[in-house]
Order: structure tokens, then sequence, then C-alpha cells
């Protein structure tokens, strides 16, 4: 069986009809109020960290404009507009309790005429071919039902010399940062999850589906298959992070 095959295994209510896709959704419908506050206590604010890193990818192509594929309650978005300032950034996500949230984010911000969130699967964005500068992920490709597909997707959407971004968990390997890591994602993320987020099911699929995505050389190979160019892996904080980077 190939990682990715594993990967579409893993979804987060075991026993379920629903497509992995469904699943995700509902998911991330039922933690969306409590999301933002938990990805910076569990990561004790580093994940602010490496999404400015990631930014720096896309700098030296001053991208106007940017589609950002999962992106939740828009965190990445706003902070894409604020480092990057292009004219515009549309996000897509499948979870519409998620966007409401980045909806009202936005609003407070007054970034509504420069940030648009609206509905949309990775593996059927609704934009033209070579729409796109530049295009963001953080934390999400891991969650694809068919991650080919939405990369292949990605790289249609994206004009030639666009620039390609994915912020992504990873295991790390190293003594003892890798049994300190394995053992906060097994026994105490799922206990926040259930404590803060009233959803141990939710943080209990986040460790499994780190674990059996592919990461580093085997994720640049799927990218390389994908036709992307100058495919690169940049590890963060032990590991524990990935940023990968990709042109068409």
């Amino acid at each position: 069986m190939s990682e990715n095959a594993n990967v579409q295994k893993i979804v987060p209510f075991e026993g379920s009809k629903l497509s992995k896709k469904e699943q995700i959704a509902t998911m991330f419908d039922d933690i969306a109020y409590r999301y933002d506050f938990l990805n910076h206590f569990m990561s004790l604010g580093i994940d602010i960290i490496w999404r400015k890193k990631a930014l720096r990818y896309l700098k030296a192509i001053q991208p106007k404009l940017m589609l950002d594929v999962a992106t939740g309650t828009g965190d990445f978005a706003i902070m894409a507009e604020k480092h990057l300032h292009p004219e515009k950034i549309v996000g897509i996500d499948i979870s519409e309790g998620m966007l409401a949230h980045g909806r009202e984010k936005i609003d407070k911000l007054g970034l509504s005429d420069k940030i648009t969130l609206q509905s949309g699967d990775s593996e059927t964005i609704s934009f033209p071919d070579q729409t796109f500068d530049a295009i963001t992920v953080a934390f999400g490709v891991r969650n694809f039902e068919h991650l080919e597909k939405g990369l292949s997707e990605m790289y249609r959407v994206l004009k030639p010399g666009g620039r390609l971004v994915i912020l992504e968990f990873s295991n790390p390997t190293v003594f003892p940062i890798k049994q300190l890591y394995n053992s906060y994602f097994r026994y105490v993320t799922p206990l926040i999850g259930k404590w803060i987020a009233k959803s141990q099911a939710a943080y209990s699929y986040l460790p499994e589906s780190v674990k059996a995505f592919p990461q580093g050389e085997a994720m640049r190979t799927i990218l390389t298959n994908t036709r992307f160019q100058a495919v690169t892996c940049k590890t963060l904080t032990f590991g524990i992070c990935s940023i990968y980077c990709a042109t068409r």
C-alpha cells in the first residue's frame, strides 16, 4: 500500500459511512469556534513563527493574486495580506463553520476588500487555468481525500513561474524530541481537544493523520510527479513542521 493510500484510510470518525472529505468538513464545523485558540495554545504560539517563515518563500515573487487552500478561519490569508500585500487573496475551504468564523475576523480587521473566503474543494478548484501567482496551504494537505488530485488542481490554477508553499506537520526523528512529541500528540492533545473544543475525535485524528502523511523526500517526489519543479523541503523546530516549496 502506498503512503498516500494509507493517508486516505485515516479518518476522524471510524465506522462512519461518510467519505473522508465529508468527515473532515463535519469535524471542522464542530471545532471551528475554538480552532484558532487551540492552534496557538497547543503549539505554544510557535505556529505563528512557522507561518511567517513559510510566507518568506513568496516575497521574491511578490504575488498579486493568491489562493489559500484549506484556509479554515483565514489565519494564513490574513498573515499573507499583512506581510506580502497582494492585491487579492481568495481562501477556499470545505467547512462552512470555519469560513463563517474567518469572515467575521476579516470584517473586523477591515480586510473584506482584500480577502475573500468561499466554499471550495481542493480537488475541484473553481477557477480557470493559470489564475494565481501563488498558492498556500497551511496544515491542510494531510486532510485531502486524494492528495495527488488536490496537488494537480493547484498546479492547474497556478500561473507559469508561480509558487506553491505548503506548511504541514511532520514527525521528528531526533531523540528525545521524537519521544516527547509522540507522547504529547498521543496522550495530551486528545484530552485538550476534549476539554476545550469538546471533540476528542478531532484531536485524536490529528496525530494519526500526521503519522500517516508522506513527508520529506516522499512528499517531494509526489510534488515532482505532479509536474512541480524546484521542489524543496525545509524542516522546522526539530522536524515538528515542514515547509514544502515548489514552482510551476
